[in-house]
């Protein structure tokens, strides 16, 4: 989408959340919990379609483990996902309007888990009212969606873990050591890839016939509200169960798969970066279903610290490219088969035949093995930040600053040009900032 529709879409959004503010008044400092150090955290669930079910049940086990917490309430626009959460988690409220959850003073923290259309709008007002928040990725929608978000956190001094959880994998970590310490000299290039190729075609999820906002009982779904900011459409069951195929609601590829690359990789590199050209391309190639987003689609991106990202990935293909980070004196393998999602045993750093002797004479040999450890998980370090007030392993500036990368690739595919990113100012351009600044 362009700018105009971006910004649009935005203060459309905003709306959306000033309406949920008239509604329900509150007050940051009036609606928090003082937490004490055996105080149970009481979470509120949003969204609880396939991956809200399975943080639902992440949010238990943690809570009756590791990080005492509890589920406290759920809300979903969809009354038989609402009410099998209800059951599961017990929690006490079920709701189909999130608004409720938010004015709540015994709720400490929202977990998001909706489709990427409504992760601002909720998240903000989440925030604003004093509530912690779990943001499913990717973090928003769009690029200046993820900035209001980052600033309303730094504004609210709120805790944000946004949930790409291979983050907290020590693997991102030891290889973020392994740059800091010149292993691989100057970093020019991280690659990676995610491809899948499912039998019913990718996000063909199925669908029940018998759910609509004209359903009575289980079948009821509250279409409006799903919609939210979203244009508005008549009923379709294929955009509300398969919405990641559809651009109203989800980016594709690039906003469900890309994002648990980049956002790691932002760590590995030792701190977060804002691109400062991103180009992309694909294209529907197998799967003409009616879908939007491209079954098949590939990023590039360059960074003004002098390095590049490369990003391939098919739904129609399952052959993945070695993951892997390049540095002008050696190379980190982190994942030979691509698949940069979830933990690994091990990675591997292999000195360039240049720096040979010198790594050699400093570790011994040419290649050397990175074993990695046990770490707190996602859940595990949101839930402990809530309590400590810490920063989590996937920040909002991270967060914001990998969503950009993102939601650039989106919009520069769906316009099919090369777009450019103004740190400044932290704005997306037409143009280079050099050509930008000789024009004036």
């Amino acid at each position: 989408m362009n700018n105009k529709i971006a910004r649009r879409r935005f203060v459309k959004a905003g709306l959306v959340a000033a309406g949920a503010t008239a509604i329900y008044p509150r007050d940051a400092h009036t609606s928090t919990r003082i937490l004490g150090a055996n105080d149970r955290i009481n979470v509120g669930m949003v969204g609880l379609g396939g991956r809200g079910s399975f943080l639902l049940q992440w949010v238990t086990k943690v809570g009756k483990t590791t990080r005492p917490a509890q589920i406290v309430a759920v809300c979903d626009v969809y009354r038989k996902r609402l009410n099998r959460a209800k059951e599961a988690s017990g929690a006490e409220v079920a709701t189909l309007d999130y608004r409720e959850l938010l004015h709540r003073k015994e709720i400490d923290v929202i977990v998001i888990a909706t489709p990427d259309h409504w992760h601002a709008p909720i998240a903000i007002e989440a925030m604003k009212a004093g509530k912690d928040i779990y943001l499913e990725k990717p973090m928003t929608h769009t690029v200046e969606e993820a900035k209001t978000v980052y600033e309303t956190q730094k504004a609210t001094n709120r805790i944000v873990q946004v949930g790409s959880h291979t983050t907290s994998s020590d693997q991102w970590w030891k290889a973020r050591k392994a740059i800091a310490d010149g292993m691989i000299g100057q970093l020019i290039m991280s690659q990676g890839s995610y491809h899948r190729n499912s039998v019913e075609g990718e996000w063909n999820w199925p669908i029940d016939a018998a759910a609509g906002p004209d359903a009575g009982g289980d079948s009821y779904i509250d279409w409006k509200m799903w919609l939210g900011s979203a244009p508005e459409r008549p009923f379709d069951a294929d955009r509300f169960f398969r919405f990641r195929k559809y651009w109203d609601y989800s980016g594709g590829i690039a906003t469900d798969l890309f994002y648990h690359v980049v956002a790691p990789l932002n760590i590995c590199w030792g701190e977060p970066q804002f691109p400062q050209k991103v180009i992309a391309s694909g294209g529907i190639y197998i799967f003409k279903d009616g879908r939007e987003v491209p079954d098949t689609f590939h990023l590039v991106a360059e960074f003004p610290k002098g390095h590049s990202l490369v990003l391939s990935s098919s739904m129609a293909n399952s052959q993945h490219i070695p993951g892997l980070i390049r540095g002008h004196e050696g190379t980190i393998m982190m994942v030979p088969d691509g698949r940069f999602e979830g933990k690994v045993k091990s990675i591997t750093v292999t000195a360039e035949k240049i720096a040979e002797k010198a790594f050699k004479e400093k570790y011994g040999k040419s290649e050397v093995v990175l074993e990695t450890g046990p770490r707190e998980n996602h859940m595990e370090n949101f839930l402990r930040c809530v309590k400590d007030r810490d920063k989590p392993v996937l920040d909002a500036l991270t967060a914001y600053k990998a969503m950009t990368t993102i939601g650039m690739s989106v919009q520069s595919y769906r316009e099919g040009k090369a777009i450019y990113f103004n740190e400044a100012v932290e704005r997306v351009t037409d143009k280079p900032v050099e050509v930008l600044q000789s024009s004036r």
